[in-house]
C-alpha cells in the first residue's frame, strides 16, 4: 500500500475515515497460513503450537505441503502473499535472506521466553532441532564415530547415506580424520577422497527421510545414516549422536505480508519458544524445541533420545549455512559428477 503524504491526508480525510473504517476490518485476522513439510511433522505443528495458538486468539492454522524453495519464490515474485509463514532449514533461510524472499522480524513484538541463541534470527525462529546421525541394526557391531562408519573391515555390512552433499561431504571429512571443530571451510577435495573409499559399500544412497529405517528392518544395509526422529525409540535400531549434524527448522514470514497477518504471525511465533509446547510437539516427533529448559521437562529415561539435552548438544556439529549459500553450486556439480561414478 503506498504511503500517503501530509498534503494527500488533509485533502481526503473522508476517504481516510473510510479507508479506517476498512482498515479496522482488515485487522481482524481469522487465519494464517504455514507452509511446511508435512507428516509427523505437521502433526506436531498442529498439537504443540496450532492448536494453543487458536485456543488463545481464535485464529487458525492452515497448514500447506509441501515447502519448497520454489513455491516460496513464486509466492513472492507474484506479488499475492497468500501464506504468510513458511518453514524453511539452515541453507535455504540464509538463500531466502539473500533473494530477498523473507521478512526481517521485530524479536520485541515476539516477545521470546529464553532461547538458545542460534534459534534466534533476524529473519526466522528456529522451533526445532533435529539431527543427521549414524544408526545401525542391533546386534551388529556398534561404531562410535563416522571413521567407524566408514571402516568396513572391522564393521563389516552394506551402508545407505544420504544423496545429498550437505549431509554426506562433512561426515566424509570426519572420517577422515578432520576434528569436528575444524570442519568449515569444507576440505572439498579430501571428502570426496574419502567418499571415493566407500562406495561400493553403500547399497543405497536415499533421497527420502523414510527410507534408512525401512532398509535396516529389511535388512538390506546394517549401517546407515539417518535423520534422528525416524529411528529414535524404533525398534531393532540403535544409534548415536555423537559427530551428528545438528539441524534447525526456522519458521518464517513470507515478504510481503500485510501488517495485520504479520502482527498475528508474532503471536503464533511467540508459542514457538514456549517449553510447554515444545513438550507437546516432541511427543509425537522426537525432535527439540529451542528452548535450554527443554530437556528439565523431560522425564529421566527421554532424556538421551533428544538432540539438545545438553550431553547429545556438545558432540554435534551445526553446518555452516554460509559457506553453503556460497559454495552449494560448486559442491553439487563436484557431487552431481560423483554419483555418474560411484
Amino acid at each position: 500500500m503506498q504511503r500517503r503524504t501530509f498534503n494527500q491526508m488533509l485533502a481526503a480525510t473522508a476517504a481516510l475515515g473510510a479507508a479506517g473504517i476498512m482498515s479496522s476490518a482488515r485487522a481482524e485476522v481469522k487465519e494464517l497460513r504455514l507452509s511446511e513439510g508435512g507428516g509427523l511433522n505437521g502433526d506436531a505443528i498442529d498439537a504443540g503450537y496450532a492448536k494453543p495458538f487458536t485456543e488463545k486468539t481464535g485464529i487458525k492454522i492452515i497448514r500447506e505441503n509441501p515447502n519448497t524453495f520454489g513455491k516460496l519464490r513464486a509466492l513472492v515474485e507474484s506479488g499475492s502473499t497468500t501464506t504468510q509463514m513458511f518453514e524453511l532449514g539452515s541453507a535455504s533461510l540464509e538463500q531466502a535472506k539473500a533473494l530477498g524472499l523473507v521478512a526481517k522480524l521485530d524479536w520485541e513484538k515476539i516477545a521470546p521466553l529464553p532461547i538458545f541463541p542460534e534459534a534466534k534470527d533476524d529473519y526466522g525462529v528456529g522451533y526445532q532441532y533435529y539431527a543427521t546421525l549414524m544408526c545401525w541394526r542391533t546386534g551388529v557391531k556398534a561404531p562410535k564415530n563416522w571413521q567407524d562408519f566408514f571402516n568396513v573391515q572391522d564393521f563389516p555390512g552394506k551402508r545407505t547415506m544420504p544423496d545429498d552433499p550437505v549431509y554426506s561431504v562433512p561426515i566424509a571429512l570426519l572420517a577422515a580424520g578432520v576434528p569436528i571443530g575444524k570442519l568449515y571451510p569444507l576440505d572439498v577435495d579430501l571428502a570426496f577422497k574419502k567418499l571415493d573409499e566407500i562406495k561400493k559399500d553403500v547399497a543405497v544412497w536415499w533421497k527420502a527421510g523414510a527410507q534408512p529405517p525401512q532398509l535396516l528392518r529389511d535388512n538390506e544395509v546394517q549401517y546407515g545414516v539417518s535423520y534422528s526422529g525416524r529411528v529414535v525409540g524404533q525398534e531393532g535400531i540403535e544409534y548415536t549422536y555423537n559427530e551428528a549434524n545438528l539441524n534447525i527448522g526456522f519458521i518464517t514470514i513470507v515478504k510481503g505480508t500485510s501488517a495485520e497477518d504479520t502482527d498475528a504471525a508474532y503471536k503464533f511465533l511467540h508459542g514457538l519458544t514456549e517449553p510447554k509446547n515444545q513438550l507437546v510437539a516432541a511427543s509425537i516427533v522426537p525432535y527439540s524445541g529451542n528452548s535450554p529448559d527443554f530437556e528439565k521437562l523431560l522425564p529421566k529415561e527421554k532424556i538421551s533420545a533428544f538432540p539438545t539435552t545438553a550431553d547429545n548438544k556438545k558432540v554435534q556439529f551445526f553446518n555452516d549455512a554460509d559457506w553453503w549459500l556460497k559454495n552449494a553450486e560448486m559442491a553439487q556439480s563436484r557431487w552431481q559428477e560423483f554419483a555418474l561414478n560411484r
